[in-house]
């Protein structure tokens, strides 16, 4: 199984490569659905629907349609980094850490517009961090 952890890339170099386990396999599905929904998000808020609610007086004031494209961004990034985190490489879960806190930060600043939603959005996204890192420092300890 050693022999499966590095592989000789195109310049000849060895690249740290893992099989991907059970909990990454499950942070990757949770992104590239997370990612989807916060696509969706943003459409809906681009698009000016209704099921936003419109606060005044909010810290994080910006309009419903820059929160639109924040989230429809963040949205096909986190789909992006979900894809790469299934090729098992370790610059993909902790580039997926870093997208999914940016889809938690997102999605924490926009409470005021759709509040349970974006209070899910952020529990999955803290859930895809805590199981990228517990998976990849649980696929180190294996090699």
């Amino acid at each position: 199984m050693a022999s499966d952890t590095t592989r000789p890339n195109a310049a000849g170099t060895q690249s740290w490569r893992a099989p991907v386990s059970g909990t990454t396999a499950f942070a990757a599905a949770l992104m590239i659905f997370g990612g989807a929904m916060a696509a969706f998000e943003g459409i809906a808020a681009i698009a000016k629907d209704d099921i936003f609610l419109r606060t005044r007086h909010y810290v994080f004031e910006f309009s419903l349609t820059g929160w639109g494209w924040v989230h429809l961004i963040v949205g096909i990034v986190l789909v992006i980094a979900g894809c790469a985190v299934l090729s098992g490489t370790l610059w993909a879960r902790y580039f997926g850490v870093v997208v999914a806190g940016l889809g938690a930060l997102a999605n924490f600043l926009s409470i005021p517009y759709y509040p349970f939603w974006a209070m899910t959005l952020v529990a999955v996204n803290i859930f895809i961090i805590w199981a990228l890192l517990h998976g990849a420092h649980r696929e180190i300890d294996m090699t």
